[in-house]
């Protein structure tokens, strides 16, 4: 039976996917680094998938894993539906609704792709390293998985949407790769926070041995 605590944990993931594409489409200047404003709370969405991977195990992580993608699929959708329904002749925003809203498909593309492949990686590695550490060190844990997840979804979603275009700038991909990785590695005692609380709490700590880590196996 899924408990309350885990349905709250998969809910901040989800919110916290959805709003980074949202406030992404701002850039934001921070002396030598500029970055998309998401740099902000995406990197939460990877600190809440350690958190499922390392209480619930692999298998309900990549169920949450595709609920984000289901439900940021679905915002979308309805975002595009909202920018092609006519606008009444005296509401001035559709300009700046299209330009916050208005996904281009090449940037959902690489932003789904980047997503699927950094969390799935990311869970992968979390799971494996708990194993081969018996469960000791999780900081070494959060922090390695997301160097690899984050880094693959940084260099899948740079690559895709701007490889051929005046905003390729390769260095980029290791700025956003680096401030990323920052923010876990910072929030890592909060992290430690909340997996104790639900160990302790759900009576909980999966280890996933016998797991299967094809991500296509929803209902496995």
């Amino acid at each position: 039976m899924v408990s309350h605590r885990f349905v709250i944990i998969a809910a901040i993931f989800v919110t916290c996917l959805i709003t980074a594409n949202i406030i992404g489409v701002k850039v934001i200047n921070l002396g030598l680094f500029i970055l998309p404003a998401a740099v902000a709370i995406f990197p939460l969405s990877y600190i809440f998938g350690d958190i499922l991977t390392e209480v619930y195990g692999y298998r309900q992580a990549r169920r949450v894993i595709w609920l984000g993608f289901f439900c940021n699929l679905i915002f979308v959708i309805f975002a595009w539906v909202g920018q092609i329904l006519p606008p009444d002749p005296f509401w001035d925003g559709q300009e700046a609704y299209v330009r916050i809203l208005g996904y281009a498909p090449r940037l959902l593309i690489a932003s789904f792709c980047g997503y699927l492949a950094g969390e799935f990686a990311n869970s992968f590695v979390l799971a494996k390293m708990k194993i081969a550490t018996k469960g000791r060190w999780l900081w070494s844990r959060t922090i390695g998985s997301t160097i690899v997840g984050q880094g693959l979804d940084t260099l899948i979603f740079v690559t895709v949407a701007y490889f051929g275009t005046p905003f390729f700038v390769p260095i980029m991909i290791l700025y956003h790769w680096l401030a990323k990785t920052g923010i876990e590695a910072i929030a890592t005692p909060f992290t430690y926070t909340i997996v104790n609380f639900l160990k302790r709490k759900e009576a909980i700590d999966t280890y996933d041995y016998e797991t299967k880590f094809n991500p296509f196996l929803v209902s496995d």
